[in-house]
């Protein structure tokens, strides 16, 4: 997928104002224009303008952009940063482009995300201030317990020059025990104000990179590495969990990748998920004359073929 220079592609810097970025949109979609224009890839020309401006004019989904930074360049290999929106407040719909639009994958990957229309009943309280929406990341952890967490949202708004800037609020957040990705929290009153009341505020829960814990829905996944000895012979060890060290047996003859479940270990809830343990045979480094010896003495007396499978 490549990198759009929205910018670029209306030619106006990325400190301009809102009214500089719709005279420049006018002006080319005016030369561009398939009626009107003579050139042989107007329409696409036309088409990467307008997708520019439907980004550019409004100031969330700029903002947004933004956060990507500078350093990208136009046609370029690029993929969005691992939870790139996490801590950026939005207003409802604020991401939904229209429905039919037909915009491009670049675009799609950053925008199409309708979480503004997940909470519905807006249309019924026209005078009440906008639900507000964000991401936001925690740790494993604070599921598995609880847990009460400052968090800071960044959001866009206009000086009086028609210039972008973001304004930061923090907010202290309960999390909720056994919160799975993707769930919601509200807080009530935490939204744009309206005439009729002040909207709400819901957090997308979104799990932080974990150096050794994978998540699937209430289920966590550990790659667990294991001795030869312990593989082969079996044994009682030790093993971490987001709630602490469990004592988990490995049955004689493990062979790296096999799977043990430990019920109920996994993400609380009502039933909890189970964690697995996946086993990884850690090899000890020949990095002494005693443990080469070692080695040798296995090669030797230990008639195993690791590829015997792969010659029949």
């Amino acid at each position: 997928m490549e990198y759009k220079d929205y910018y670029k592609l209306l030619g106006v810097s990325r400190d301009a104002s809102q009214d500089e970025i719709k005279r420049a949109y006018r002006k080319l979609a005016r030369k561009y224009h398939p009626d009107v224009s003579r050139e042989p890839d107007a329409e696409e020309k036309f088409k990467g303008v307008g997708e520019a401006y439907e980004v550019l004019k409004d100031p969330e989904k700029r903002a947004a952009y933004d956060r990507l930074g500078a350093d990208w360049h136009a046609g370029q290999e690029f993929r969005p940063p691992p939870d790139w929106d996490a801590g950026f407040e939005f207003s409802a719909g604020g991401f939904s482009p229209e429905e039919n639009a037909n915009f491009s994958e670049f675009f799609e990957s950053l925008f199409r995300r309708g979480a503004g229309g997940a909470h519905r009943g807006q249309e019924a309280f026209r005078t009440r201030g906008q639900d507000h929406f964000a991401k936001i990341l925690i740790g494993i952890q604070d599921t598995y317990r609880g847990a009460n967490r400052s968090v800071t949202l960044t959001a866009p708004e206009l000086d009086q020059h028609g210039r972008l800037h973001t304004r930061s609020r923090t907010l202290n957040v309960q999390i909720p025990k056994g919160i799975r990705q993707g769930q919601h929290i509200r807080l009530a009153g935490q939204g744009a104000p309206g005439s009729g009341g002040t909207g709400d505020l819901y957090l997308e829960v979104a799990f932080e990179p974990h150096p050794f814990y994978r998540i699937e829905d209430r289920d966590v996944y550990l790659d667990l590495p294991v001795a030869p000895w312990e593989a082969a012979l079996g044994a009682t060890i030790q093993a971490p969990t987001p709630a602490g060290k469990v004592e988990l047996k490995v049955p004689p003859g493990s062979g790296g990748g096999r799977t043990l479940r430990l019920k109920g270990r996994g993400i609380p809830g009502n039933p909890p998920g189970d964690l697995y343990a996946v086993l990884q045979v850690a090899l000890p480094p020949a990095d002494s004359e005693q443990a080469k010896a070692l080695y040798r003495k296995m090669e030797q007396e230990m008639k195993f073929n690791p590829r015997a499978r792969l010659e029949e």
